[in-house]
């Protein structure tokens, strides 16, 4: 299969691509698109045949739950067959935006991209091209991360190509994704609203709508025999081919246990990656190869962080390193969610600087 890659620079320039996109969605094709998290992987969400092609260009276990994407309230009256009162708050405050919220489903909904469960993932992207995608497609598109399953989420159009050229017929670009990471996911389906999965909007954002106390974060490790409510809860995500080492603690102290372990590792023959601050690897430069640095940005700003964390864990995957140190950041706001991804690397395991 060719895969054709148009670049979109606005709507209405690019009406022609995405009305030919739009069909292809209605005749059961995946077509790869923008939206201001990540770049996702699209199929008509309302025809499981469709879907079924979403989890084999992946290779994505059938068992994890994909996310309906809507361009308007009305297609999210059209799948979810209740809307608690608290997910009304949050799509009134959030919603176009990088939120998925966890609804009761209707029978339309197929049970083959909701790993049999009764509720949907539902979310209204807030990027141009993705909700003039879905009007032109006129169903709700089911799309997980468009990469092969177990890889760094892409942010650009060049990174879906290396993992999905010859699998899908056709991929937008519309630039490098805003956010860099997947959308928080909110289970509003009972008592209190629970996130399954970090992102953009945070737990403190979240209870400016609804309350003090009135948003919990899941503590549970979904175990293998689980089902999963949401992606990103059961398998492997996020994951660079070689292993991570992240680097945790006091700034200060960075630069210091970055080099001991950089010592270690070299001495017993390996070839190290770092992903770390502007300012970490500025004291690093002469300790590895420019090749092997990567850049996330300056300490403390998380939203650079969060929109470059992928495509520095990309970066290396051509690179030859066997092994990858990163530097940590708070587990505040935003910065959840970044750990939380680099938390969910293979082979990953912590150092204290």
């Amino acid at each position: 299969m060719q895969t054709r890659c148009i670049r979109i620079d606005n709507i209405t320039a690019g009406k022609e691509a995405l009305h030919f996109a739009g069909e292809l969605i209605r005749q059961g094709e995946v077509v790869a698109f923008p939206t201001e998290t990540v770049y996702g992987l699209g199929a008509n969400g309302l025809d499981a045949a469709a879907c079924r092609k979403i989890y084999q260009a992946k290779g994505r276990p059938s068992d994890n739950p994909l996310i309906l994407h809507v361009a308007n309230r009305s297609m999210i009256d059209q799948v979810a067959a209740r809307i608690p009162e608290k997910a009304e708050k949050l799509i009134a405050a959030f919603c176009p935006g990088p939120i998925t919220l966890i609804l009761p489903r209707k029978a339309i909904v197929p049970e083959q991209i909701t790993g049999g469960l009764s509720t949907v993932g539902v979310r209204m992207p807030e990027h141009d091209v993705a909700r003039a995608l879905i009007a032109a497609a006129g169903v709700p598109i089911a799309a997980p991360s468009a990469n092969i399953s177990g890889r760094p989420s892409p942010t650009t159009a060049e990174s879906v190509l290396v993992d999905m050229e010859g699998k899908i017929p056709m991929i937008l670009d519309g630039g490098a994704c805003d956010f860099g990471v997947e959308s928080t996911i909110v289970d509003a389906t009972g008592e209190k609203a629970v996130i399954l999965r970090p992102g953009a909007i945070t737990k403190e954002m979240l209870e400016e709508v609804l309350g003090e106390g009135s948003v919990v974060i899941d503590p549970a490790l979904v175990g293998a025999d689980s089902v999963p409510k949401a992606p990103g809860m059961k398998y492997t995500h996020y994951a660079p081919k070689a292993p991570l080492t992240l680097i945790e603690g006091m700034p200060t102290r960075m630069v210091r246990a970055f080099q001991r372990e950089i010592a270690r590792l070299q001495d017993e023959g390996h070839t190290v990656g770092v992903i770390a601050s502007h300012e970490v690897l500025q004291e690093l430069k002469d300790t590895v190869p420019a090749d092997l640095q990567a850049d996330y940005g300056h300490q403390g700003q998380l939203p650079a962080i969060a929109a470059n964390i992928y495509e520095a864990l990309r970066s290396f995957d051509e690179k030859g390193a066997d092994v990858l140190l990163g530097e940590g950041t708070t587990s505040e706001g935003l910065g959840l969610a970044i750990m939380n991804r680099l938390h969910k690397a293979s082979g990953f395991r912590t150092i204290q600087a």
